[in-house]
């Protein structure tokens, strides 16, 4: 028995920092998004241990953060670094990642979880996000817990086409789209711990994941 929980404990460890290698893999393609696989996991998981999660599904929400845009490996530097307006056939290449990401993780038995929440991550509360259509509960949980990080992130940094948000429109943006694009639950609970000023004190704690 102590065999075997050791075999797993190390597997289970070869697995992390296979996701993080990925995560930096990821975040490399791009300066403007360097650090952000890494925040949008401690967002989410920040997010999940308020929600009770348990440590196991917390490791999982983790694993997810990391790898959520592990498709735009699959984009060309070009289009998902352009400095300026996308056409729709670009932007339709961007949106894409999702499909590509679901495609690359979901052979394996480890991460399957996360082939489905970064296939949807970008789905909305109201139906109207991509790649399904899918709406409301019919949406992965920890896929609804991702949107709220992930966009919380790409507000809060600078990006390609702007700098980032002052923390006052960023709150507006978020409480704007309660019941639209974010599960308006999580979302009430992802705006307490803004208010608290615990997702600063996670930003902080993020600083030493840039490349």
């Amino acid at each position: 028995m102590k065999k075997y929980i050791k075999k797993k404990i190390k597997l289970e460890n070869i697995t992390e920092e296979i996701v993080k290698t990925l995560a930096r893999v990821i975040d490399a393609k791009d300066k403007y998004t360097n650090g952000h696989s890494f925040r949008v996991a401690l967002y989410a998981c920040t997010l999940a241990k308020n929600l009770n999660f348990s440590e196991n599904e917390i490791k999982e929400i983790r694993w997810e953060g990391l790898l959520h845009d592990i498709g735009k490996i699959g984009i060309p530097d070009n289009v998902l670094n352009k400095n300026g307006h996308l056409t729709d056939s670009e932007y339709d290449l961007i949106k894409s990642h999702t499909v590509i990401g679901d495609e690359i993780l979901k052979e394996s038995s480890e991460l399957k979880n996360a082939a489905l929440t970064t296939r949807h991550h970008h789905e909305r509360y109201d139906g109207k996000g991509y790649p399904d259509g899918l709406m409301k509960e019919e949406i992965p949980l920890h896929a609804r817990i991702l949107a709220i990080a992930d966009s919380y992130d790409a507000m809060n940094s600078n990006r390609i086409y702007r700098k980032s948000l002052s923390k006052e429109v960023i709150k507006e943006e978020l409480i704007k789209n309660r019941g639209t694009q974010f599960d308006p639950n999580l979302l009430d609970k992802f705006l307490e711990l803004f208010n608290n000023g615990t997702l600063d004190l996670v930003e902080l704690e993020s600083k030493k994941y840039i490349i």
